[in-house]
């Protein structure tokens, strides 16, 4: 599971109450509270997945998946599951879809605190037929629009990604790009006696002039190891805007610079996902 350091959002503490305390649970990661009068659910920043409809649709579908999920405090989630698994692959591309969200936290009394809440992901696309280079048939499936997520048992609070101005030219990869576990590459894990690198300055991202030009706004995750230096090492995009925002983001990352994370007090190097946000004002 990888841990996202959110940079441009506080990270509030949540303190005791006295009296009657929101409904919640205790978990090894801390107090999970359920949504209510006194804690302001997530708010869901919508990514936009690339749509492709070159591909022959032979059988369409238009799927809904319940799942669970907890938001914590940096408005990551984690504990993504199914409600009743069937095991199909639309399941799994629901999970994924959710895994890769990014929130502004749900917050009690103004605190960010970790939520539980159900999700349902509305899927609709394609499957087709495709060779690969052995000549050998794959079936894909392919959206042909943008996830429709809706939050709560009621589904009182719904989301669904803007439409960019061309979404044909977006350079992002027809999958959700999965970064490697941190274990696989040597790395601390944040938590458990590892502290989370501390932004020590941080460079604001300039626009591409294609961007600016086609007012394109949003946000693009990437994912990067802060070695015992402090420093960025192995940036990656694991959300794309397109149009030069991915290089301009990146850029900038690689001048960042940490309070390394520490174990006890010695660094250690860790992976964590920083927010850049592209704002036209």
């Amino acid at each position: 599971m990888l841990v996202a350091v959110v940079l441009g959002f506080g990270v509030g503490i949540a303190v005791g109450q006295q009296g009657d305390a929101p409904a919640g649970m205790e978990t090894a990661q801390g107090r999970v509270y359920e949504v209510g009068p006194d804690v302001v659910a997530p708010e869901l920043h919508p990514m936009v997945l690339p749509i492709k409809n070159e591909d022959k649709c032979e059988r369409e579908s238009d799927d809904e998946i319940a799942l669970s999920l907890i938001v914590d405090a940096n408005g990551k989630p984690r504990d993504v599951r199914v409600i009743n698994p069937v095991g199909t692959p639309l399941e799994r591309l629901a999970m994924r879809i959710v895994e890769e969200d990014a929130f502004e936290p749900g917050t009690l009394n103004g605190a960010a605190v970790q939520v539980r809440l159900l999700a349902h992901v509305n899927i609709e696309g394609c499957y087709a037929t495709k060779k690969d280079a052995s000549g050998n048939s794959t079936e894909v499936f392919r959206l042909r629009a943008q996830p429709k997520q809706t939050f709560g048992e009621e589904k009182r609070q719904e989301y669904i990604a803007p439409k960019l101005p061309d979404q044909s030219d977006l350079p992002t990869p027809p999958e959700l790009p999965k970064p490697p576990e941190p274990d696989t590459l040597g790395l601390e894990r944040i938590g458990h006696g590892v502290s989370a690198p501390v932004p020590l300055n941080t460079v604001a991202a300039k626009y591409s002039e294609e961007a600016r030009r086609k007012e394109i706004t949003g946000v693009c995750l990437i994912s990067m190891i802060v070695d015992t230096q402090g420093k960025p090492q192995n940036p990656r995009v694991i959300r794309s805007l397109g149009y030069g925002l991915d290089e301009k983001a990146l850029e900038a990352v690689r001048k960042y610079h940490f309070k390394p994370a520490m174990k006890g007090k010695v660094p250690v190097p860790v992976m964590i996902t920083v927010e850049v946000n592209f704002r036209l004002y």
